[in-house]
């Protein structure tokens, strides 16, 4: 065993290291064991995680179609598997500001056959699945520093502790650790720190459209049981968002009398006044939406960013020593507003090409039999087929909608064309040329501030630490985001972490507000000159979501 990169940190070896404890991270986990118990060949697999457990930093709506879950413990039900309430009913409305018109489902959003869940307590769930079968599962260790021998990843190495907020060591300093592994797994969900980095190191969106997102803001409700439907699903597009901006809510009503709200806009829109957690507290002012959630009790929230650009926007999915899978590579299928099967099954389709792969020994190189398997899956099948519905929004609500029954209706996802997407931070108008938008205070009864909000989070930093929100120049928030654009960050960021400060005469300046963060990845996909860039705190840090 050779020594660590840097002297002072410990080293582990393992034959997989994989970083997030997400769908398709535990998935692979999960695969590989199982195959290691199938073929009598022990493989070590370890996964990270950097919330303080597994789920804490899970945000989803959920609805899961269990497919790749049938295929990897077709036995769940039976093990316990916390999916406890079967769709029953599927609703799609269309709202005015006062009207909700009902109008049909589309197909891909029919849930026959699945289960309204909390994502994060089925990971929990997957990861008592994975150590029952010997992977060792570290949460509250976050992966910050990918490790590199000629151009081959050969691990991570996770963030130092005790890091004053001056970069200075403190007394409680405690060097991180360098996990080296065979083979290195990315898991880390929407734009992945580390992953990130990848794609750009090694270039693998240079056959790829652009990643373009959403961002999902959720909460948790229990309502009067007397209003509870337990499966029911609704859908709403419309008001309160104008006609060129994509977006819709989703209300989920989950067992315990509890409902799953949230709204979800995408990253493109251009006015730069456009708030998405504003646009979230008026849609529950809806008169249809409202009578929902009176003499209820709010009792989470939280907010991420979802992938939206579907089929064309994956990247190369290998490279030297390391493979990408789940959201962090983006298969989220947009119109059917599900990605967790399809980040699970290429979990389970890389364990299979790594298991082969690692037969022999030594480090493993480029896994070109992953994206062939992938290719050859039917999450292909499914995100060929739906791959120009998205991107048809970006000529508005009704062009979308319009384009979408043609893909969907008459063409079938065969037509010989494959739509475009354009970055996200490239979409803003000019403050100039926009209009504000006057948003209602909150009620304090089914609308809220964001503060009160971040509380009902559980999101926690320690506060002598540097910020994990970084400027790559810290001029830019005032002279070119203020100035052009009204500093859209104060608007974006759904946890109050970007402020713009008037003291007196003084020149306003940008806070950030780092101890708020819920960790969305928002700032760093939607700033317009990609300034902020985002990196991990601390492990541990960040949101502790319960249930969600």
């Amino acid at each position: 065993m050779t020594t660590s990169q840097r002297p002072d940190r410990e080293r582990m070896d393992y034959d997989v290291a994989i970083v997030g404890a997400g769908p398709s991270g535990l998935a692979a986990a999960i695969r590989l064991k199982q195959l290691s118990a199938e073929k009598g060949r022990e493989i070590s697999v370890c996964v990270l995680e950097k919330g303080s457990e597994v789920g804490a930093h899970i945000l989803s709506g959920a609805v899961l179609e269990p497919r790749a879950l049938n295929e990897l413990i077709p036995d769940w039900k039976e093990k316990g598997a916390p999916l406890n309430t079967p769709a029953k009913e599927d609703r799609f409305l269309f709202l005015t500001k006062k009207r909700a018109i009902r109008l049909p489902t589309p197909p891909q959003m029919h849930n026959e056959g699945n289960y309204i869940v909390s994502l994060g307590n089925v990971c929990r769930w997957l990861a008592t699945q994975a150590e029952e079968l010997g992977v060792e599962i570290f949460p509250g260790f976050a992966a910050a520093e990918t490790l590199f021998e000629d151009r081959r990843v050969v691990g991570i190495a996770t963030g130092d502790m005790g890091i004053g907020k001056d970069g200075q060591r403190t007394a409680n300093f405690t060097p991180g650790v360098e996990i080296h592994a065979r083979l290195t797994v990315f898991a880390e969900g929407v734009r992945g720190s580390l992953s990130k980095a990848l794609i750009e190191k090694f270039d693998l969106r240079k056959n790829a459209q652009p990643q373009t997102y959403g961002i999902g803001i959720k909460e948790l409700w229990e309502i009067d049981p007397a209003k509870h439907h337990a499966g029911r699903i609704i859908h709403t597009v419309g008001w309160p968002l104008d006609f060129e901006t994509y977006g819709g809510s989703f209300l989920y009503h989950l067992e315990n009398n509890q409902v799953a709200v949230g709204y979800v806009i995408g990253l493109d829109y251009k006015n730069p006044y456009l708030s998405p957690f504003e646009e979230f507290q008026r849609f529950k002012t809806h008169p249809a939406i409202r009578p929902i959630f009176e003499g209820g009790r709010r009792i989470a929230y939280g907010a991420r960013a979802i992938n939206e650009g579907g089929l064309q926007s994956i990247p190369e999915l290998v490279m030297p020593g390391a493979a990408i899978v789940g959201c962090s590579a983006g298969f989220v299928n947009v119109p059917k507003i599900k990605g967790s099967h399809t980040a699970m099954k290429s979990g389970m389709l890389l364990a299979e090409a790594a298991f082969e792969a690692l037969a022999t020994d030594g480090p493993v190189g480029t896994l070109d039999a992953y994206p062939a398997a992938v290719k050859a899956s039917w999450i292909w099948e499914e995100l060929s087929a739906v791959r120009n519905i998205r991107p048809g929004f970006t000529k508005g609500l009704v062009v979308g909608m319009a384009n979408g029954a043609l893909e969907t209706y008459v063409l079938r996802g065969k037509g010989p064309w494959t739509l475009k997407h354009h970055p996200d931070n490239e979409s803003l108008r000019t403050a100039a040329a926009s209009t504000p938008i006057e948003y209602p205070k909150p009620d304090g009864k089914v609308s809220f501030d964001r503060l009160s909000s971040v509380f009902l989070s559980n999101t926690n930093h320690e506060e002598n630490q540097p910020a994990h929100l970084t400027l790559k120049d810290a001029s830019v928030p005032v002279d070119y985001n203020l100035a052009i654009y009204d500093a859209p960050e104060q608007r974006y960021c759904p946890a109050g972490v970007y402020e713009i400060v008037r003291e007196g005469a003084a020149a306003p300046r940008l806070q950030i507000n780092a101890q708020n963060c819920v960790h969305c990845k928002t700032c760093d996909i939607k700033d317009p000159s990609q300034n902020i860039v985002w990196v991990v705190p601390e492990g541990g840090g960040g949101p502790n979501y319960p249930n969600m």
